[in-house]
């Protein structure tokens, strides 16, 4: 089966003219493959290029060398580097989501409507989106009465269940996910696992940073363990996580 993701010698670098003017290299030449259903998890220190390396699959940051391909539904090959921002921002919106640490609303934005907008360039109808956000949000155990208030105002575990909400809702085709628990109470943090858990019988591809180990135990089927912009070692969790605890 061809791989939903595939990245080949990705390389990226930041120059940091606020200090000296010095480089700093982030990503050497990594290589990934990422099937549906499959849930890789990114592992390694802190600075080891995890977040880097979603950052540049999403477009957030432009690598300097390297090809991120994705397959679509339709089967088409896109390389996600060369393309114009408008077209790149359409297949962000359809194609695959991104779910941070930290919910980007539009001001005066509700949950409700942040989630079903999400639905809608997924290509839902605007009464389906509606109810499919909705759904989102009840499992996600986001309380009805904060559905239309505007995001900014809601705690930092609120608005980060917003956000995999609208990560999740009609899962797209690739996930990339970056800490998307880290601010969740217990309970909450285990109906947001028990969602995650639920995207790879969908067929959904996903690939995630968590620093919590019984985390990428209980989700990954792979993990990638990642030292200084490099991939270190590649397998099953049990193996690799020895090594990381």
């Amino acid at each position: 089966m061809s791989p939903v993701l595939s990245l080949r010698g990705l390389r990226k670098s930041f120059t940091l003219h606020t200090i000296d003017g010095r480089k700093v290299h982030s990503l050497h030449g990594v290589d990934l493959d990422v099937r549906a259903g499959e849930h890789v998890a990114l592992a390694g220190p802190s600075g080891a290029g995890k977040s880097s390396l979603l950052r540049c699959v999403n477009r957030t940051y432009l690598p300097d060398s390297g090809s991120v391909g994705l397959r679509t539904a339709d089967g088409t090959e896109l390389e996600l580097t060369e393309l114009p921002d408008r077209a790149m921002a359409r297949v962000r919106g359809r194609e695959f989501g991104y779910v941070s640490q930290f919910l980007a609303a539009p001001p005066r934005t509700g949950p409700l409507e942040v989630v079903a907008a999400t639905a809608r360039r997924r290509g839902v109808d605007r009464a389906e989106a509606r109810e499919a956000a909705a759904e989102a949000l009840k499992r996600l155990n986001l309380d009805e009465a904060l559905w239309d208030v505007d995001c900014s105002v809601l705690s930092g575990g609120e608005r980060q269940r917003v956000n995999l909400a609208a990560g999740t809702v009609r899962p797209p085709r690739l996930l990339l996910l970056d800490e998307p628990v880290s601010a969740l109470d217990p309970a909450n943090r285990e109906s947001a696992l028990e969602l995650i858990a639920s995207l790879t019988a969908q067929g959904v591809a996903v690939l995630a940073v968590f620093h919590d180990l019984d985390a990428m135990r209980r989700l990954a089927s792979r993990v990638v363990l990642m030292s200084d912009g490099r991939i270190a070692r590649d397998g099953a969790p049990d193996e690799i996580l020895e090594e990381v605890a």
